[in-house]
This record gives C-alpha cells, structure tokens and sequence, in this order.
C-alpha cells in the first residue's frame, strides 16, 4: 500500500482526480424513491362497480332450452334423441340458429369424453353464431 505525497509531473498544478462522488447521488436517489413510495395509493383487490338497484324485469319470451349431451363414446344426443352425424348436428343447429327466439343450449359432457368431441361441437356451435351456451355439470371436471 502506498501513498502519493508529492506530485509526479512537473509544474505547479495538482493531479486532476477523475473519480466521482456518488454519495451524493445514492442519497438523492434514496430519498425520491422514499417519496415515490410513500406517494403511490395503497392498492386494494377489489373492484368496484355501480350496479343498479332493484330486480330486473322478467324476460317477456321464455327461451328454448336445448340439451346436448355427449357421452363417454361420443354419441352427441340433441334432447335425448341420437344425433348420427356431425351434418346432422350442423342443420340442427342452423335451424336453432334461424329460429326467432334463439334457444339456450346446455352442452353436458362426460367426463370422460375426449376432448376433441367436445372441442368439435362447441366449434359447431360458434360457426352458427349461436351465443346462449352453457357447459352443465362442469364440477366434475375439478
């Protein structure tokens, strides 16, 4: 370990010292990031929403409902009755689609199905541009 004590180069002036003094900057740093958390708003999970008050009105057209089941071989049954093909589910469902009061449809698969079965009919659902869908007995699946 050494020490410079006198200068090396000639002439009167002193060395030029080439490091900076970050102290300074870790204290201004240190305190904006204090203000910074002591500004930002305590975040709550939850989420708030203006729902409005009251029942709402009874639906004025009681829905079809249509109950599609599919069991563990495959067979897609359209309320109870065997669908035999996939065109045949097709042109059921264009008819559905077509109707004036558009029905629900209850899809109820088995849990042990492939999902690919399900996957097609729900794909067959969404080409018709039928939107009132529900997958029932969906708790046998967690």
């Amino acid at each position: 370990m050494g020490m410079n004590v006198g200068s090396s180069g000639s002439g009167d002036d002193p060395d030029v010292i080439a490091d900076i003094n970050t102290t300074p900057l870790i204290d201004v740093m240190l305190v904006l990031l204090i203000m910074l958390i002591i500004t930002i708003p305590i975040q709550l999970h939850a989420v708030n929403l203006n729902l409005p008050a009251g029942n709402p009105p009874p639906p004025l057209v009681v829905p079809e409902i249509v109950r599609i089941n599919i069991d563990a071989a495959g067979v897609i049954t359209w309320n109870g009755e065997a669908v035999a093909d996939t065109s045949v589910l097709d042109a059921r469902l264009k008819s559905a689609a077509a109707s004036a009061v558009t029905p629900e449809l209850h899809i109820r698969p088995d849990a042990k199905v492939p999902y690919r079965v399900v996957a097609g009919v729900m794909a067959a659902v969404q080409r018709e541009g039928l939107t009132k869908v529900g997958l029932v007995g969906a708790e046998q699946f967690l």
